[in-house]
């Protein structure tokens, strides 16, 4: 069984090693305490039963906008605990805590143009939609999509 929990300062460690497992895209530790710090209530983990961290949802609102919104800026599953709906469940808890905390209006991401497992959540279970799509976004040339999911509908006329 997986718990879905906020994050706390101890937890740190332990989302940055599943970060460096699961992704290409690897963040120092300063970057993980820049957001617990600064959006607390954002940060998710999913903690299996032995007390392991097995995926983390990091996000952060966009602090310069017009429009009130968040971003994702990571999201991982450790492999064995794949296909089982933690990604699933780590994003709604952010999405929630996004909307009842800090009134966002609209959240977004990016993500690989070449995965298509993580396009296929994004699109298909969480119902976000392309934006736009970002050339040369990753540090190896790969083209991102910029996706975004509004959380009210007459929120996506005002964020075009």
């Amino acid at each position: 069984m997986v718990c879905i929990r906020p994050a706390t300062v101890e937890d740190l460690l332990q989302m940055q090693r599943c970060n460096l497992l699961c992704l290409p895209e690897n963040y120092q530790l300063k970057y993980y305490f820049y957001h617990i710090l600064s959006w607390p209530q954002l940060l998710q983990v999913a903690e299996d039963y032995d007390g392991k961290i097995v995926g983390y949802v990091l996000a952060k609102m966009e602090e310069d906008a017009t429009i009130c919104h968040g971003h994702i800026t990571s999201l991982a599953v450790a492999r064995t605990h794949r296909k089982l709906g933690i990604a699933t469940r780590l994003m709604n808890a952010t999405h929630k805590a996004m909307t009842e905390v800090f009134g966002s209006e609209y959240v977004s991401l990016h993500v690989r143009v070449t995965n298509r497992v993580a396009f296929h959540l994004y699109s298909e279970t969480l119902k976000y939609e392309i934006h736009d799509t970002d050339v040369k976004y990753y540090a190896n040339g790969e083209d991102a999509y910029e996706l975004r999911k509004y959380f009210r509908k007459d929120a996506k006329r005002a964020g075009k």
